[in-house]
């Protein structure tokens, strides 16, 4: 699960770096000439789209991990309630033969 929470970090990382160009040829847009600019213009336009494109893939990635993970989480749940139980016992059984064991002098 650690594994796929750092590819969703990076993903996500990746996003922000997107934006953060984004926002940097909007400024150059700002400052270059008309044939430059509409052709600036095109890619910013071409990186959004991509952007929330991938935005939605992850998305759809974290609500796949998050439905699996719930399953999963509730598949075992029993399973582990069960072994709570019998740690919980062989302690005890532990204790009483440690009793058992320094009790008697």
């Amino acid at each position: 699960m650690e594994n796929k929470k750092s590819s969703t970090q990076d993903i996500e990382n990746v996003l922000q770096e997107i934006g953060e160009k984004i926002e940097e040829l909007v400024k150059k847009g700002a400052d270059a000439g008309a044939e430059v600019k509409d052709e600036i213009e095109q890619k910013i336009k071409d990186l959004k789209e991509n952007k929330t494109s991938l935005e939605a893939e992850l998305k759809k990635g974290k609500d796949l991990i998050e439905k699996e993970f719930k399953e999963q989480k509730e598949a075992f749940e029993p399973k582990f309630k069960e072994s709570k139980g019998f740690f919980r016992e062989g302690f005890k059984q532990f204790g009483l033969a440690l009793k058992a064991l320094f009790g008697k002098k």
